[in-house]
């Protein structure tokens, strides 16, 4: 079938919104209408090229729909479910799935991150060639095939606007809280990024009943943003003593808790400062494939201070996306006010814009 595709022929070039040819779905496969995405610095990074991305490729990996056609063996789903796209759709085989942390499963590093679907090939052509799904989603587009296990069924009352951002940025943030960290009740956290992971992060901290949420930006209005959702502190990072404030509202003693949401040396660095001891630095921003980072070893044996990694929300988003739907309609989370810019597939090359402007929560392309 013919749609229309955001395109990346080449990076650093602006997408290009043309008409792009669908296969049918393949065994194990579903095709999905696609009704709202979110737009997310996984996709500014191939785009601009700071991650090296065999081109031509769709991006968007963000989103949510409707279930429009299954494929052959598909039992999990029908037409008609309405279905938040998970970019990380697990084999169920592998030990890292049967140890229950699906979110590493082997099988993501010869699909989801080679820009392919896991049973092979591609089902996108445009210009007389092949184009690749964007971590296997490729949603900046009318449709989308995908792996099943790459659609969450959720509860067809819930706006796709609120459903746009669920299957990565909200995911990702409030699950580096509650499942990365553990973070307790009554713990300090500060929250370095307040877009739209670290928004996230900071009600993952509301959730987990922290005693202070401290918000770190370079500029104002995420910051206003961040109070919104739940920080009980902010402050500017372009000031000259961030770190003599963060300590300030910590008592002089550093955060239990850190979680860098940017992923740049500067910023890690800063977290690690911020961290009190036995404190612990949660890593979720991704930064350039070739970034490095340098900072004192001592703090880390001397001080116990804790480096975490944690990618996707460090669960299980089969099981979570349907416990964050819930806690929305209990309205015990944000959705809604995450999307702040409201765009036409056509005008993606300006959501990618004002998000590199740093203006702030989500951009949703929305049909």
């Amino acid at each position: 079938m013919n749609i229309n595709a955001a395109i990346l022929w080449e990076q650093g070039a602006p997408l290009s919104v043309e008409e792009a040819e669908l296969e049918a779905p393949r065994a194990g496969e579903v095709m999905v209408e696609v009704k709202a995405a979110g737009v997310c610095h996984s996709d500014l990074h191939p785009a601009r090229g700071d991650w090296p991305a065999r081109t031509p490729l769709v991006l968007g990996h963000e989103g949510a729909g409707i279930v429009r056609e299954v494929g052959p063996g598909v039992t999990t789903l029908r037409a008609g479910d309405h279905v938040v796209f998970c970019w990380a759709p697990p084999c169920g085989l592998c030990p890292m799935c049967m140890e229950g942390r699906p979110v590493l499963c082997d099988r993501l590093e010869r699909t989801t991150y080679r820009n392919r679907l896991p049973a092979g090939g591609t089902r996108l052509h445009a210009r007389g060639q092949d184009v690749a799904h964007f971590n296997g989603t490729a949603c900046f587009a009318d449709f989308a095939v995908v792996a099943a296990e790459g659609a969450i069924p959720v509860p067809a009352d819930v706006k796709f606007e609120a459903l746009a951002t669920l299957g990565c940025a909200v995911i990702t943030g409030v699950g580096a809280v509650l499942n990365a960290a553990r973070v307790e009740a009554e713990a300090s956290v500060v929250v370095i990024g307040a877009g739209g992971v670290g928004l996230n992060v900071v009600q993952g901290a509301r959730l987990a009943q922290a005693e202070k949420i401290i918000a770190v930006d370079t500029r104002s209005a995420p910051l206003k943003l961040a109070a919104s959702f739940g920080a009980s502190e902010v402050v500017e990072a372009s000031t000259d003593n961030v770190v003599e404030q963060v300590m300030k509202l910590t008592g002089g003693r550093g955060a239990d808790y850190v979680f860098d949401t940017v992923g740049v040396p500067e910023t890690l660095t800063q977290a690690l400062r911020f961290a009190r001891k036995g404190g612990a630095v949660v890593l979720t921003g991704l930064s350039r494939t070739d970034a490095r980072a340098s900072f004192p070893l001592f703090p880390f044996v001397m001080q116990e201070k804790r480096l975490l990694g944690s990618v996707y929300g460090s669960g299980q988003p089969a099981l979570d996306i349907p416990r964050l739907v819930k806690l929305y309609q209990e309205g015990k989370l944000k959705l809604d006010e995450l999307a702040t810019r409201t765009y036409q597939l056509e005008q993606v090359n300006d959501a990618l814009h004002a998000l590199a402007s740093a203006e702030g929560a989500r951009g949703i392309i929305r049909w």
